[in-house]
């Protein structure tokens, strides 16, 4: 879910260079064919989590339970399917819309499902979590973590987001509010690996170091990103293959004094990290990502960091406000929600834009803020029906971004073994 944001222009692939991480270069650079394997994964990861989640929804309301359990394990199951969903839906518009667990015997080859009706499913889905899960002060011990009901609110947020519901943005985004979430007074401790799921964080992927399982295995559950992002020939942090290189026009993008780049990204002279100084030869741009180092202290070999991946935290749900605000012609309603963002990050507050400068505005405030946390991509998509997208990209020199590449293709292996799933337009 990070490799999107060298897709939208954040960063380049890095690493080794040559052919390595061949599969995102060609979806970075508009090459994306139906065989590309990147492409492949992301298809096929989010089917085995859906199968669970309905076999849940199908056994557990006639198991003799408490109530209490059975309504969270089911609204957990709700959030999960609606969330599997939501990451299919955006990469790949239709796709079957799978509700009960195949059994033997079933076809094997559904059609895809129109897009508006995933997201209608994705919506109810979502709604139903709401009004099983509990809060997450419920939650202690090895609990902590677990879907909640501010996790279901924000991501109803963001699902209305995406389609253009800003009055039912607003109403999410307040819910979450009442619900007592806060941002952090540090930007920089919504990663940290030792103080996890914090006032801010609505929802992050749970990793856990030293778990005994092996680091390339499918039961692997220590995070990834510090060995692939971490600078290459640095010794820095365990692993440091050097993926995920920032731009010079990502870079450039940051304003004066925003206190959020020493966190997010490493440059020439920047502040120490581990008490090592960071060197531009490490990097092909003269950058790396810096926001998901874990130092070997705490993580001493490639395959056991503990830091989780956030899905939502509660600066992504004040600038949905503040958007979602903008777009219902309250501009200056909007200003708060996106200067306690700003101002957290050390920017002076904005004030007395027109309409069309906000919007700007608070496209710009994500992408600093959320910057390499899986957001960028769907940030750039779902404006002006993808035309947003197509201009900010040639403006930065990818000219082979069409309208063709908003959607990835369904990869030919999975129309091989399926007949009935047609293709997305110019592939």
């Amino acid at each position: 879910m990070w490799t999107p944001d060298i897709m939208a222009g954040n960063s380049i692939v890095g690493a080794g260079g040559g052919s390595d991480g061949q599969e995102t270069q060609d979806q970075a650079n508009f090459v994306t064919t139906t065989d590309n394997q990147g492409v492949l994964d992301l298809w096929r990861g989010p089917w085995p989590g859906i199968l669970r989640c309905n076999i849940i929804l199908q056994k557990v309301p006639g198991m003799a339970i408490s109530e209490t359990v059975k309504n969270r394990v089911l609204g957990e199951a709700y959030f999960l399917r609606a969330q599997y969903y939501f990451i299919l839906v955006r990469f790949f518009g239709d796709v079957p819309l799978v509700l009960n667990p195949v059994e033997p015997g079933d076809d094997l080859r559904p059609f895809r499902t129109p897009k508006a009706e995933v997201y209608n499913q994705i919506i109810t889905d979502f709604t139903k979590a709401v009004e099983l899960l509990p809060s997450r002060e419920s939650y202690s011990g090895t609990d902590v973590g677990r879907a909640s009901k501010g996790a279901a609110e924000g991501m109803l947020a963001k699902v209305h987001l995406t389609l253009g519901n800003w009055q039912k943005v607003v109403e999410h985004c307040n819910n979450v509010t009442a619900l007592g979430y806060a941002l952090n007074p540090s930007y920089a401790s919504n990663f940290d690996p030792t103080d996890k799921n914090t006032v801010e964080s609505l929802f992050e992927i749970q990793y856990t170091s030293n778990a005994g399982y092996d680091f390339w295995s499918n039961e692997n559950q220590a995070s990834w990103l510090s060995t692939f992002t971490g600078p290459r020939g640095s010794d820095m942090v365990a692993g440091g293959w050097g993926w995920n290189q920032p731009t010079q026009e990502f870079i450039d993008a940051y304003e004066p004094g925003d206190q959020r780049k020493d966190v997010t990204v490493f440059y020439q002279g920047c502040p120490q990290f581990d008490g090592k100084d960071y060197q531009k030869s490490y990097s092909m741009t003269n950058y790396n990502l810096r926001k998901f180092l874990v130092s070997k202290s705490i993580s001493p070999s490639y395959d056991n960091s503990p830091m989780n991946f956030p899905v939502l935290r509660y600066a992504d749900v004040l600038l949905m406000k503040a958007e979602a605000l903008n777009e219902l012609g309250k501009t200056t309603e909007a200003e708060s929600p996106l200067n306690d963002v700003r101002n957290r990050a050390g920017l002076p507050s904005v004030t007395g834009l027109s309409k069309e400068a906000f919007r700007e505005k608070v496209l710009h405030e994500r992408r600093m803020e959320l910057a390499f946390e899986g957001q960028r991509w769907f940030d750039l998509i779902r404006v002006n029906n993808g035309q947003y997208a197509i201009d900010f990209l040639h403006s930065i020199g990818k000219s082979n971004m069409s309208q063709k590449y908003l959607l990835f293709p369904i990869p030919q292996k999975e129309r091989d073994a399926n007949p009935n799933l047609t293709q997305n337009p110019g592939y």
